[in-house]
């Protein structure tokens, strides 16, 4: 459903807009051929890049924007109860189309693709803790799989309604919590897709907007620890 590479965890972690790391995050979104969402202006945390998905032609596909603290750092150190984030996934809108070596067609870009991305990403950075190593890879792909089902079945009883505004027009979402935080996912304009998830912060009150400079969002970008 979400095509391109994934895009759990956090890239290009630099200080500002001129360090490498920040430098490389910033590029890819400049390739992308649609707008950005990110937290409106009501956010004033610490805000940062993560990776671009690509497809195989090498369009950018989705990509997310971070904001509070940045979750793969600190969740090694068993620190992740005291995480406050929120991630928003951007996804294209995309029709089925053929594959770039002509052998395939590549599925739609959907709700449930901006759904699936944002479930994925939310396991990426919230292992349980207590749990052994030797244990994390069956527990990521049993929660993977339930977290496909849900994306698949927007449908069902998994999901309740959020009304929340984007670009300050009041949007529909689908959201759903978890043990490891919350997820939501909705359609939005310039041919986009929403996604989001977050642990720490409520996803009740928060807004979306376009980032209307994303190299001035990477310059706001927060020194890793």
């Amino acid at each position: 459903m979400g095509g391109g590479d994934e895009t759990g965890g956090p890239g290009g972690h630099g200080a500002a807009q001129g360090v490498p790391g920040a430098r490389r995050a910033v590029e890819g979104y400049l390739l992308a051929q649609f707008p950005w969402y990110g937290l409106d202006e009501a956010f004033t945390g610490p805000r940062w890049l993560m990776q671009v998905g690509m497809a195989a032609d090498g369009a950018v596909e989705h990509g997310s924007t971070g904001h509070g603290d940045e979750p793969s750092l600190r969740g090694e150190l068993g620190g992740e109860a005291d995480q406050r984030f929120t991630v928003v996934v951007t996804v294209a809108s995309r029709p089925g189309r053929r594959s770039p070596d002509g052998n395939g067609m590549l599925e739609a870009t959907s709700v449930s693709s901006a759904a699936w991305l944002a479930g994925s990403g939310l396991l990426s950075c919230t292992w349980p803790a207590q749990m052994e190593r030797a244990l994390r890879q069956d527990w990521l792909e049993q929660q993977t799989a339930i977290a496909w089902e849900l994306a698949d079945d927007l449908d069902g009883g998994g999901w309740s309604t959020l009304s929340l505004p984007v670009d300050g027009v009041p949007t529909d979402f689908l959201y759903r919590e978890s043990e490891y935080g919350w997820v939501l996912a909705g359609a939005a304009p310039h041919g986009v897709h929403i996604g989001a998830y977050g642990r720490g912060m409520s996803a009740y009150g928060l807004g979306f907007a376009v980032v209307k400079d994303i190299e001035g969002y990477a310059e706001r970008t927060t020194p890793a620890p």
